[in-house]
């Protein structure tokens, strides 16, 4: 197998102090990357985007082992297979998604509800699905974030985590596929599964947020947005939600909708989720607090209004199964999947890129490679 020389942004270790654009947790820099072995390919990377499960490693709400390469949602063309991949080709674009499916463990015979077990297993130890280590730096290894480590110029990583898309989606939109859409887009089509007209309700409207109010709204749904951040309720509503509030107009109001998704990973948005829920209704969670956090709601009302609360991780989603449902949703005009990128950036630029996600004045930053050819 080869080693490839790359250049992609390292975290030196969890828990830094923002703002970021000072304490500099991630650096820039050249890396050794090993080539693909059995079952794995290796892609350049063409766009990634930056994601709240990034900063949440920053930061240190999730810590991982460092140090390591971030990035988990990216989009890139297929430059090398390894013994092994008979479905993949040299030069398709390629989506990847930062949960690997072996598709023969218990979670994979869930149909996408629970994740994959040997899957897990790696992106918490750092590594690819086989166990390996690909990255190294000055001859230390370097370990991976959620099996892709996208913010570099290229990546190896497992075949079962990336999926085929045509060349007519732009990187773009397909790196954002990999994990905005499939996870709020998934907890709406997977889980909340609205019918025309139906009210669906979103709580959070970051990246994951925004993307399960286009899928609710392609789906016919009457959509009510809901986030603290003004700005984020106008963005909302040209993405085509019918109505939109803060969390303390939507109680004050006595909003309901018959599906709520809550999206923001924060105790108070469950909170808010759950009080606005309809008798009947579910609640649909896929915000990912920090693993203190606790929430407040009433047994009584759960059993007296027959409500529904529902876990949703990934939203859960088979990455095979459900990106070539979005490319088809973008190709036919009705998941606009570009709406939600608020701004293209470079990778030296990724220690600012994390204040603007932690102070919510950015919806997805995209990181694009080209220039670094």
């Amino acid at each position: 197998m080869n080693t490839h020389r790359i250049r992609g942004a390292v975290l030196e270790s969890c828990g830094a102090s923002a703002p970021f654009a000072q304490s500099r947790p991630i650096t820039v820099g050249e890396l050794d990357l090993v080539g693909p072995g059995p079952d794995e390919v290796l892609v350049r990377i063409e766009a990634a985007g930056i994601c709240h499960s990034d900063l949440s490693v920053v930061d240190g709400h999730r810590v991982r082992p460092t140090p390591m390469l971030l990035g988990h949602e990216a989009a890139g063309r297929i430059v090398e297979v390894g013994p092994g991949v008979a479905d993949l080709e040299v030069g398709q674009r390629v989506v990847m998604a930062f949960l690997p499916r072996c598709g023969e463990c218990a979670g994979c015979r869930t149909d996408g509800k629970m994740p994959c077990v040997p899957g897990t297993a790696a992106n918490n130890a750092g590594t690819l699905l086989s166990g390996d280590v690909k990255l190294s730096r000055d001859g230390a290894q370097v370990k991976h974030h959620l099996g892709v480590s996208g913010f570099a110029t290229y990546a190896t990583v497992d075949r079962r985590s990336v999926t085929p898309v045509g060349d007519d989606v732009p990187p773009e939109v397909a790196a954002v596929l990999g994990c905005a859409v499939l996870t709020g887009g998934g907890a709406v089509l997977n889980v909340a599964r609205p019918v025309e007209g139906q009210r669906v309700a979103v709580v959070g409207l970051g990246g994951v947020g925004m993307a399960a109010v286009l899928t609710a709204v392609s789906l016919g749904a009457h959509v009510i947005g809901i986030d603290a951040v003004p700005a984020k309720l106008d963005t909302a509503r040209d993405l085509g939600a019918a109505e939109v509030f803060t969390p303390a107009e939507a109680e004050e109001q006595g909003i309901r909708a018959d599906l709520v998704v809550e999206a923001a990973g924060h105790p108070k948005a469950f909170e808010t989720a759950v009080a606005i829920t309809a008798p009947g209704g579910t609640t649909v969670t896929v915000g990912l607090p920090g693993p203190d956090a606790r929430s407040t709601i009433s047994p009584l009302v759960l059993t007296a209004e027959a409500r529904t609360i529902v876990g949703s991780y990934l939203g859960s989603a088979v990455p095979q199964r459900d990106i070539p449902v979005y490319a088809q949703l973008w190709r036919e005009g009705r998941l606009p999947v570009e709406k939600l990128i608020s701004s293209h950036i470079r990778l030296e630029d990724i220690n600012e890129a994390m204040d603007r996600l932690a102070d919510g004045s950015e919806l997805r930053q995209v990181i694009t490679f080209e220039e670094d050819r």
